[in-house]
């Protein structure tokens, strides 16, 4: 381990080299004493000069640290807190925690729950119902999670919710068997139900099935 300096102000140069031997330079945003952890401000790896990297370094592991350029600088005032958005925030995930909690402790399986995770992260109206998923009030989802346990209205929803479901099941448990059913359902989907008023209906379901064929080629 390098021995730290007494004090990182804020606004200096570093330069540390880790047990690992990577080299990480940029300038100190913060510095913890007691638990030897500084925190820099690097130059993105994106390129993007707008944007930063922003790297916790545990000096414990590092082994050597050299100051580049001390900040003669007073430190900026720190920006006040939103403290109710991130209260808001807080109970908001801790809600969806406990959600999730309380779905296993009802039976549902590891699978189920990524489904609900992986339909989540594009659609958020979605909630648990027992074991079954409930995606915006429209579509039910039930064990075991798979395209056909898709049940709801025909319409955009369930067509949506279903190529999601089989994808899911394609990425995670190699099951392609649903291939047929969703040219199937692409075919049976009525005109009305694929916004024509963007775009011809021929044109969204050619799409469509494009789409499903690169998928599965590329997965095979």
């Amino acid at each position: 381990m390098a021995a730290p300096s007494e004090c990182f102000s804020v606004g200096s140069r570093i330069s540390c080299l880790t047990c690992l031997g990577q080299k990480i330079r940029g300038e100190v945003l913060a510095f913890d004493y007691q638990s030897k952890m500084l925190t820099l401000k690097c130059p993105s790896s994106s390129g993007r000069a707008h944007l930063s990297d922003v790297y916790l370094v545990n000096l414990a592991l590092v082994k050597e640290v050299e100051t580049l350029g001390e900040s003669t600088e007073p430190p900026p005032a720190l920006t006040a807190l939103n403290v109710t958005k991130l209260t808001r925030r807080m109970n908001t995930e801790v809600g969806e925690k406990m959600s999730h909690a309380h779905a296993l402790s009802m039976g549902v399986t590891p699978e189920g729950l990524q489904l609900f995770q992986t339909i989540q992260k594009t659609i958020k109206d979605c909630k648990w119902n027992e074991k079954n998923i409930i995606v915006m009030d429209e579509v039910t989802i039930s064990p075991p999670y798979r395209m056909e346990n898709c049940k709801g209205s025909e319409g955009n929803a369930l067509v949506h919710v279903r190529k999601i479901v089989w994808w899911f099941n394609v990425k995670e448990n190699g099951d392609s068997t649903g291939e047929s059913s969703v040219r199937r359902m692409v075919h049976r989907h009525e005109i009305q139900h694929a916004s024509s008023a963007l775009f011809p209906y021929k044109v969204w379901k050619e799409s469509a099935i494009a789409d499903l064929h690169q998928r599965v080629v590329r997965e095979v």
